[in-house]
């Protein structure tokens, strides 16, 4: 299904007055603390973050899944409903593919289908952590990582077909998450396993066109709980220094221990020019992948804080990060789900937008606690909501998508148009 902009336009009607009362009053509320707004607006207009390929069916525990029907059955089913999402927020205009979930038939009309939409392809993402009916090898104990070499050319030609897609779609960068670790003290030679991933790294990372990047990505547990082969940003670095400049890290919000600073080890990363992708979710016990800013909205708001400071100091020249959306919408409608998502990142962006960035910097020559703090909580508290609706409507999209979704039954037209009981791809 489309949506009729002349719709979007009269549900709009309703809400644009409300809406300019309270953009005026935030208006002149900046323009007293000396804010540019339209800079702002420009900033919040031309931020995308990319949805994977994964993440517009219903996900689910080792209990049990749930879906809610008129999940998308084919890649062309999870394009068009991406293409929703962007008409609707206009801020989901990137796709992040998964290989080999969701394998273009026909790369041509894939690429016009995308295209159609407003859609780019951003990072496509390698799979070595489940096994595919069709391979001769199993990753059960590991892939890049594996004790034996025919293991690790198997999982490295993935890589290199999962690149050569990306190169047919128009991507230009290689996400890279393993599964490798250990379940059991012994089982590995720590050096070994990690002298085997870095050698096919290498092979791959000699494989990515001249333009291309790729994002090494790390987490501390499961599926092995006693050892991961790049259980946190320090391996990653460590790997993505010894490839090569077009090698960075990936930070997943999921993937760190409970009480991590995530935000340091963004400035960090930063520093270092290492920072390349990003993943947004959120979590309460481990790597829950929750609707984004559900549940820590303030670190959300101190992680942007770390990257607007990173972008608008860029010493190390690091690359503008891949942004996306990684979560698992047990629950919730996926659309939904990704909507509110993408709705938290963009008021946490406009947030850090705000930050009195010379006065922080005046509260800490001073070693003012306070202050400093009074700074960061001054823009948090700010209510930028009429900022994001402006910016909506500047690009004629909707003011409230969640609501305009809701309003013209989007998912009962989906159930209709593609049954009850389909199961999305991948899942």
């Amino acid at each position: 299904m489309k949506i009729d902009k002349d719709q979007i336009a009269d549900i709009n009607k309703k809400d644009i007055d409300g809406h300019r009362a309270s953009f005026d009053f935030l208006n002149r509320h900046l323009d007293k603390r000396g804010i540019d707004t339209d800079r702002l607006l420009n900033s919040l207009m031309t931020f995308q973050v990319a949805i994977p390929s994964w993440a517009l069916g219903t996900g689910g525990t080792r209990f049990g899944r749930f879906p809610g029907g008129g999940e998308p059955r084919s890649l062309k089913e999870k394009i068009e409903d991406i293409g929703l999402l962007h008409a609707l927020n206009g801020s989901s205009g990137r796709i992040s593919l998964h290989i080999p979930w969701d394998i273009p038939e026909d790369v041509q009309t894939t690429s016009e289908l995308a295209s159609s939409l407003g859609i780019a392809f951003d990072a496509v993402n390698s799979n070595t952590f489940q096994d595919q009916p069709e391979q001769e090898h199993s990753y059960k104990f590991g892939s890049l990582c594996h004790v034996r070499k025919d293991v690790r050319d198997q999982a490295v030609a993935h890589n290199k077909t999962v690149i050569d897609y990306g190169k047919q779609l128009g991507s230009r960068s290689l996400t890279v998450w393993l599964a490798d670790g250990s379940g059991f003290p012994g089982q590995h030679h720590f050096k070994t396993a990690l002298s085997n991933t870095l050698a096919s790294l290498q092979e791959i990372y000699a494989y990515l066109p001249r333009d291309w990047s790729i994002f090494i990505e790390y987490k501390p547990y499961e599926p092995n709980f006693y050892s991961m082969v790049i259980p946190d940003w320090g391996t990653s670095h460590l790997l993505a220094s010894k490839l090569g400049e077009k090698a960075s890290c990936l930070v997943d919000l999921g993937h760190h221990l409970p009480n991590t600073n995530i935000e340091q080890i963004v400035a960090t990363l930063l520093m270092e020019g290492r920072l390349g992708g990003f993943h947004f979710n959120d979590s309460k016990y481990g790597d829950d992948d929750l609707t984004v800013g559900s549940l820590k909205p303030y670190q959300l708001f101190l992680i942007f804080n770390e990257l607007v400071d990173g972008m608008e100091n860029n010493t190390s020249n690091n690359p503008a990060p891949a942004w996306m959306i990684d979560a698992s919408h047990n629950l919730k409608d996926p659309l939904e789900d990704l909507l509110q998502s993408t709705e938290a990142i963009l008021i946490a962006y406009a947030q850090a937008l705000l930050i009195d960035r010379e006065k922080l910097a005046s509260a800490r020559s001073e070693s003012d606690v306070t202050i400093a703090q009074e700074v960061l909580q001054e823009a948090f508290r700010t209510d930028v909501r009429p900022l994001l609706k402006e910016a909506r409507s500047r690009k004629e999209v909707a003011l409230e998508p969640l609501a305009v979704y809701r309003a013209l039954q989007m998912r009962k037209t989906l159930i209709r148009e593609r049954g009850s009981n389909t199961i999305s791809t991948g899942l």
